[in-house]
């Protein structure tokens, strides 16, 4: 297997992006050799953009993201209204110069992890064809156990490996006793290792902050060396 990361959400809006936004950044302070990848991309470019200045890379957004619908919809139903269907090759022949280029790949999927992307295509489907282990990142509050085991269930029936789970705070919420308690149940319930629970900050956002605030921000809350490793490179 190549060395790189899938990254999947629970839902849209969970925070995806910052999550990916930081794993790279991390990794390029780092001296890691990091490229970045969002195949899939609706209403905006605006997170290719974001991952393309966390890892610093020269490649074109055509490049990193490959596949871009202007409406902010699933890509089956965008590609429908548009009249025309994502190129999954194209997808796959970027993926393969950029992991080709770089020591480790951090891409970032479209919603979640049963997102159609063709009428016969999920998510899931393109995460199986680039073979990278999955990170599903998740909101920390009451209601994620049964996100986070339906992603991960879900996940499994395709045949993905999955690195681990973040949690991340996205909204300002009370942290309360189903924060405090929610990591240690997802560990039993899934057997998978919880990576970093990121806390909420009201001046981290993909709209608005520096790469810079973001990247340290969100790296210090995340086990990037598991995630990545000399080892793995």
């Amino acid at each position: 297997m190549r060395n790189g990361i899938f990254i999947t959400g629970t839902d849209t809006d969970v925070g995806k992006t910052i999550i990916a936004v930081g794993i790279a950044y991390a990794l390029k302070t780092k001296n890691v050799n990091v490229g970045v990848m969002k195949p899939i991309a609706s209403g905006s470019r605006s997170d290719a953009q974001l991952l393309k200045n966390a890892a610093r890379v020269d490649e074109p957004i055509d490049l990193i993201n490959p596949v871009y619908f202007g409406l902010p919809l699933a890509p089956s139903v965008a590609s429908n209204i548009e009249s025309r269907e994502p190129d999954l090759q194209k997808i796959h022949t970027a993926f393969e110069y950029l992991s080709q280029q770089h020591d480790f790949l951090v891409v970032e999927g479209i919603g979640g992890i049963a997102v159609p992307i063709q009428k016969d295509k999920l998510v899931a489907d393109l995460a199986k064809r680039i073979d990278y282990p999955i990170l599903i990142v998740g909101r920390s509050y009451l209601g994620t156990i049964n996100h986070i085991m339906l992603t991960v269930t879900f996940a499994k029936s395709f045949g993905l490996e999955i690195c681990g789970i973040v949690l991340n705070t996205d909204q300002n919420v009370q942290r309360d006793i189903s924060v405090l308690t929610n990591p240690a149940e997802i560990e039993r319930l899934t057997g998978l290792p919880i990576l970093g629970e990121v806390p909420f900050n009201q001046n981290i956002s993909v709209k608005g902050a520096p790469i810079n605030v973001i990247g340290d921000f969100v790296s210090r809350y995340i086990d990037i060396a598991k995630i990545h490793s000399p080892q793995t490179s």
